[in-house]
């Protein structure tokens, strides 16, 4: 069986066999995984490279925007060295925000995006950093360059739902921002992530 015949007979793995997008990191493709308001969490399997159930959200946090990743990227000791407390990287692929003007009711999909900034999150002392984007070509969204451009009650929704999803009623919190940043920062913090993902999984 030819390489060609092979990719044809069998779904790419959404991380590892999907290109990040030639307009990177200015534009990159996004794997969609949870979708706004879902009350289970989803993930993708890293041994499949389907969509599974993790669990379900115990409280009354739940996303508001598209979530899921980008490909070929990971969070190790390049994305670890853009932040001044991490002491690791999560050793997840790139987590990203998506804003879209109209309802997308479905997950398992990907999506052009551009990038317009970040929150620079630390879980347990693990950078995690969660980009933010635009679907891109949404005409409501044109206008908008930077976080800055955003309503700001946009961003504290997001906020939000990342420094209260792992709460647990009881005991200490686990995450906390260490800074949100803007469209530059977010390029290079794409960079590190390509750059770490290279260095891990150069042989796939």
């Amino acid at each position: 069986m030819n390489n060609k015949t092979f990719y044809h007979a069998h779904r790419p793995h959404p991380w590892h066999g999907i290109a990040i997008g030639e307009g990177a990191p200015q534009v990159v493709r996004a794997y969609i995984e949870i979708l706004p308001n879902d009350v289970i969490k989803y993930e993708i399997c890293k041994e499949t490279g389907f969509l599974k159930v993790d669990r379900p959200q115990k409280f009354s946090s739940v996303p508001s925007t598209l979530y899921g990743f980008i490909p070929q990227t990971y969070s190790a000791e390049e994305t670890t060295k853009l932040s001044k407390k991490a002491v690791r990287g999560d050793g997840d692929p790139l987590d990203i925000c998506i804003l879209s003007e109209l309802p997308i009711e479905r997950a398992d999909i990907i999506m052009d995006v551009r990038i317009i900034g970040g929150i620079r999150l630390l879980d347990s002392g693990e950078v995690d950093d969660k980009l933010i984007a635009i679907l891109n070509g949404d005409p409501f969204y044109t206008h908008i360059k930077e976080l800055e451009d955003l309503n700001p009650v946009v961003l504290d929704r997001i906020r939000h739902y990342f420094l209260s999803y792992k709460s647990i009623p009881g005991e200490a919190i686990k995450t906390e921002i260490e800074c949100i940043y803007g469209r530059l920062e977010a390029y290079k913090v794409i960079e590190a992530g390509r750059l770490d993902y290279k260095n891990h999984f150069s042989l796939i």
